[in-house]
């Protein structure tokens, strides 16, 4: 919005300005070079300092895998308007004023009732990094009004977040509108500076948990759900987030093999349409034979072997020998030959029931025969809820036919665009035989809202609460240093979230208290059974003041965490909105601030 962004520079101004004054630049910092060697001397000692600083931050929070380092974002990966405030705050000689800001979102995602909070790891990472090199000061100094003074730049090359303090949801927690997902709070210029690069970091990755979250509700405990959307999410860093924090969410893998190198994520992954169809039938494989799975018998050929089991096949389920095609039973068995602990047939190529299916049975006997077994097969194409009932059926005569239980209750995936609904139908429907769930553009391009709303609002200045006063009421902010408290009831279900002012003693257990529901006219008065501090301290001046969880404790914090929401707040559509308050005494300084009164 305009009134956010600030007036730009004309771009034919600037450039003017630029282009005239690049010698008067070039003289400016010979001279500044000249005369201000120990500057210089200092900046340098800076950067050393620095680089120890990364290398600690790495250690720290990245000991499994030093590579992580890299997925760290950078100082300027922000908006211009950060850098022109930031000059603005230096020539006020406000720089290091002591300034605090919010991170929340006002709506939830989806229609929904909850979010999930993410991407704290990475903030984390971010914030110990945080250093503007010689290459992004000088970059920072095209950019902005040609005279502005050096000692600005100067300035920039010294800040690192020795002074910055971070409370923040614990990743996998439940947030609601207006609750703080972090609170940031140091020198007003750096903090501000942080805005943009904090929203990047947060915003998505709890859209995208929240995403799957939601999936997995749909899904239910027991089914198997697999995140598919690498190919479809927007650029590397989106991939990485989508799978990254889908895991969190609740989906159990992801096909992202970056994600597991660097973020632990369990990966999965079979086989693709094109490596089927790349066989015509003809191709002879150079070792054909295959050891029994278990004890010491002697190798068979597994071609020859697949051969006569697709003959009994085709003769149980009335089909001719020259119904399945030849390529995709010699792409079945070269990759039985390289993976026969984990078979899974891909059966839609050519046809299901003609083809797909009789072939997949005749490896998967043969292999049977030889100790090993299959671990599935994957549908992505047609009706899948009718294939998997008839596939499953199909098993289950085989499965008697020859006598192999195990057969009967081989997983079925499926996939192919499947979204909260069509998820629904698969999962939820009487008689569904579909064990597994591939995922891909609906998770991570979430498009039915492909944007949480994030914002990142002052709320104090040398403790001096501010507010943003607006024509939408809505978009004012809730001033002051604050402390959020989460109360339950009696039955362990969340009942509402409470907001007050930092120095106000915390709401009591068992114990009546006076709030203002959020949108609401008139206070309410609650009892909870059960109180708990939200906001946890995890970096105070620049130190961790604990190590974060792993993502898999963070996932397993997630799925507790949706445990305590009621039914009417879990539901996905027309949910009960949850209810987030405020404490008498943050009302009324909302009053007063509203009016234009003192704080």
């Amino acid at each position: 919005m305009a009134s956010e962004r600030g007036a730009e520079p004309v771009p034919e101004a600037r450039a003017a300005a630029r282009d005239g004054a690049a010698e008067d630049r070039a003289v400016a910092r010979d001279r500044v070079a000249a005369e201000d060697r120990a500057a210089a001397r200092d900046r340098v000692a800076a950067e050393d300092r620095a680089a120890a600083r990364d290398g600690a931050a790495v250690q720290d929070l990245v000991a499994a895998d030093p590579a992580e380092a890299g997925a760290a974002a950078r100082p300027l990966l922000t908006d211009l308007y950060q850098a022109t405030m930031a000059l603005g705050y230096w020539r006020a000689g406000r720089a290091r004023d002591h300034a605090e800001f919010e991170l929340f979102f006002r709506r939830c995602p989806f229609g929904g009732a909850f979010a999930l909070a993410a991407g704290l790891r990475d903030c984390l990472r971010f914030l110990r990094t945080f250093c503007l090199r010689d290459a992004d000061v000088q970059f920072l100094a095209s950019v902005l009004p040609p005279d502005t003074d050096p000692a600005f730049f100067e300035h920039l090359r010294t800040l690192d977040c020795s002074g910055v303090t971070l409370r923040a949801l614990p990743e996998g927690s439940l947030a609601f509108p207006g609750v703080p997902l972090l609170q940031v709070s140091g020198p007003l210029l750096l903090v501000q500076l942080l805005e943009t690069p904090l929203l990047c970091l947060v915003s998505y990755a709890s859209l995208v948990a929240t995403n799957a979250a939601r999936l997995r509700l749909i899904a239910g405990p027991n089914k198997r759900l697999m995140e598919f959307g690498l190919r479809r999410a927007q650029g590397p860093d989106g991939g990485l987030t989508a799978s990254t924090y889908s895991y969190l969410g609740g989906f159990d893998s992801s096909s992202n093999t970056l994600a597991g190198q660097l973020r632990g994520v369990p990966v999965a992954g079979t086989l693709a349409h094109s490596f089927i169809t790349s066989f015509l039938g003809s191709e002879v494989p150079p070792d054909p034979m295959l050891a029994p799975a278990i004890g010491t018998g002697p190798k068979v050929d597994l071609t020859t072997s697949v051969k006569v089991w697709l003959e009994r096949v085709c003769a149980h389920l009335g089909l001719g020998m020259q119904e399945p095609h030849p390529g995709e039973r010699a792409a079945f068995v070269a990759y039985a030959l390289a993976f026969p602990r984990a078979f899974q047939g891909l059966l839609d190529s050519y046809s299901v029931q003609r083809s797909g299916l009789p072939n997949f049975l005749g490896v998967a006997l043969a292999l049977g025969e030889l100790g090993y077994r299959a671990v599935g097969v994957r549908l992505d194409s047609g009706d899948l809820l009718q294939q998997a009932q008839e596939i499953r059926a199909v098993f289950r005569t085989t499965a008697t036919r020859f006598q192999v239980p195990w057969l009967e209750f081989i997983p079925i995936t499926v996939s192919n665009n499947i979204d909260e609904e069509e998820l629904a139908r698969l999962a939820q429907e009487q008689g569904s035989e579909v064990n597994a769930f591939g995922i891909g553009t609906s998770l991570v391009t979430c498009p039915r809202q492909p944007s949480l709303g994030c914002v990142y609002k002052l709320v104090s200045v040398g403790g001096q609460p501010r507010m943003k006063l607006t024509e939408e009421p809505e978009k004012q902010t809730l001033p002051g240093s604050k402390a959020a408290f989460r109360l339950l009831d009696s039955a362990g279900f969340l009942l509402l979230d409470v907001l007050q002012l930092a120095e106000e003693p915390p709401p009591q257990a068992e114990k009546e208290l006076k709030v203002w529901p959020l949108g609401a006219r008139d206070p309410c008065t609650v009892k909870p059974a059960r109180v708990e501090p939200l906001l946890r301290r995890w970096l105070h001046k620049g130190q961790l003041c604990e190590p974060p969880p792993s993502l898999a404790e963070s996932r397993a914090f997630a799925q507790w965490s949706l445990s305590r929401l009621s039914p009417a707040h879990k539901r996905l559509q027309s949910p009960t909105p949850y209810r987030v308050a405020l404490s008498e005494q943050l009302r009324a300084l909302v009053d007063r601030l509203s009016a234009r009164g003192p704080p």
